[in-house]
């Protein structure tokens, strides 16, 4: 009859689903039971004090309501970081967690550095705060300290309280200094988030529709993506096009980072600055080097990334890794450019603070006695040649790029097209949190995992870090 034969038709079908199933069951267990587990993290010495303070959902919603809507956070779970030792964090519940970000490539010598933490603790035993309407030798010496370190002429310190604060105050000189407005910057480029930074940065996700007034923007001479390629001298023609025919022929100045930080890890084409640091003095401006990422030996070969293309800037920005964490930047020139600023009066209430300023001259000692260039130099060639050997296994890789422990891994799903691979990125970044892996991001399309830890990382930490992504990318 009709309803026995749909009936029979029914069991059978249900028994064949049954069985696909079963058999699908035992082959996901297979699969499950061959792959490997994940990697663990190095061992370290250091046991976390208790936490008794607030939850991570108590902070985040006392923020949400008291702090502005603008502030950002990684991933879909805040993380709720209590404590941090040399290159480890720790969350409230006291798990471990790699720092491969550096609090935004801010901690050089490490997360609570007993050297840096004695200086701060017995400056703050003996004076706090005086401003430099008074003498106090804890400027100086940093000051003396700092212009050690500096190529050339470069002798004039201005001590401030962060990277924008720098940038702003040396387009100020090269504009004085020039007679000119015009400010050359490049495409994917970031300087701060002032005002007048937003005016130097080049990247949409950073910029509010405001006034920016006499700033060109040139091609980006990135290797990977740029238009021409490698080709530096092609892109130094696009400079001097600027010139001719957006500026007056006279300009007050160019400004770069050696290495773009926040758009992804973009190395200069090689011998880029040296052709238009000529152009540029030649249109009566002046060369800004931004060394708020990539100084102070983050990227081995070197102790300024400056020096990596050859040049000697007339000014040099810096801050993030200056203070391992102090709010402070600094603005370093010659003698004839800091004359300029004589004409009216320049202050800053906390640039050159005590605690600072003590602070800052042992973190340049720390890096000196820990050898942390050469550090940087020989434990990044290693996570940048892992790396390379995990792009051969994974497609997803597009580029390998930087230099020390400044390196970036740009993600992409078509290596010809080079599509910016957004969701995926996204996947990877929440699961190298929870192997406790914690990396920054970066690019136009934020595809660009950004890997800049303390410069005490080690190549055991490197090789965890890799071993985190393989297995995190065979996973997606």
């Amino acid at each position: 009859m009709g309803w026995e034969r749909n009936l029979m038709r029914r069991n059978l079908v249900g028994s064949f689903i049954k069985n696909q199933s079963l058999r699908s069951c035992s082959s996901n267990a297979g699969r499950l039971a061959a792959s490997p587990p994940p990697p663990q993290l190095p061992s370290f010495q250091y046991d976390p004090k208790p936490y008794n303070g607030p939850s991570a959902d108590e902070v985040f919603e006392k923020r949400k309501k008291y702090l502005g809507p603008s502030l950002f956070h990684y991933y879909q779970k805040p993380l709720n970081i209590v404590e941090g030792k040399m290159q480890y964090l720790f969350d409230e519940s006291g798990r471990r967690y790699l720092d491969a970000f550096a609090g935004i490539v801010t901690v050089s010598c490490g997360h609570c550095h007993p050297d840096v933490l004695n200086a701060v603790i017995e400056q703050n035993k003996l004076l706090q705060h005086a401003t430099t309407i008074y003498l106090h030798h804890a400027i100086a010496d940093f000051a003396e300290g700092l212009a050690s370190k500096m190529p050339g002429n470069l002798k004039v310190v201005y001590f401030v309280n962060s990277g924008t604060e720098a940038n702003e105050l040396a387009m100020l000189m090269a504009r004085l200094y020039s007679g000119s407005l015009g400010m050359i910057a490049l495409r994917n480029a970031y300087h701060g988030g002032s005002s007048n930074t937003i005016g130097l940065t080049a990247l949409n996700t950073w910029k509010y529709p405001i006034p920016q007034g006499e700033i060109h923007h040139v091609l980006n001479p990135n290797p990977y993506r740029g238009v021409f390629g490698s080709d530096a001298k092609r892109y130094a023609e696009d400079v001097q096009d600027h010139i001719d025919h957006g500026t007056s022929g006279k300009v007050a100045g160019f400004i770069a980072e050696t290495i773009q930080g926040v758009g992804g890890t973009v190395e200069l084409a090689p011998g880029y600055l040296k052709l238009v640091y000529d152009i540029v003095r030649k249109a009566g401006g002046v060369c800004i080097a931004d060394e708020v990422q990539t100084g102070f030996g983050r990227t081995g070969s070197h102790y300024w990334g400056f020096e990596t293309q050859g040049v000697i800037p007339d000014i040099v920005t810096m801050a993030k890794g200056i203070g391992n964490g102090l709010p402070l930047g600094a603005v370093v020139t010659t003698p004839e450019i800091a004359s300029v600023l004589s004409q009216k009066i320049q202050f800053n209430t906390f640039g050159g603070n005590p605690v600072c300023s003590a602070g800052g001259l042992a973190v340049l000692n720390v890096l000196d006695k820990e050898k942390r260039q050469q550090h940087c130099a020989d434990v990044g060639s290693h996570i940048i040649g892992r790396l390379i050997e995990l792009q051969q296994k994974h497609d997803i890789i597009g580029d390998v790029r930087g230099r020390g422990l400044m390196v970036g891994v740009e993600l992409v799903t078509d290596r010809k097209q080079k599509t910016p691979a957004k969701a995926e990125t996204a996947v990877l970044f929440e699961s190298l949190r929870e192997l406790g892996v914690l990396v920054g991001k970066g690019g136009l399309h934020g595809n660009v995992f950004r890997i800049k830890p303390p410069m005490c990382f080690t190549k055991d930490d490197a090789d965890f870090l890799v071993d985190a992504l393989d297995y995190a990318m065979s996973k997606l």
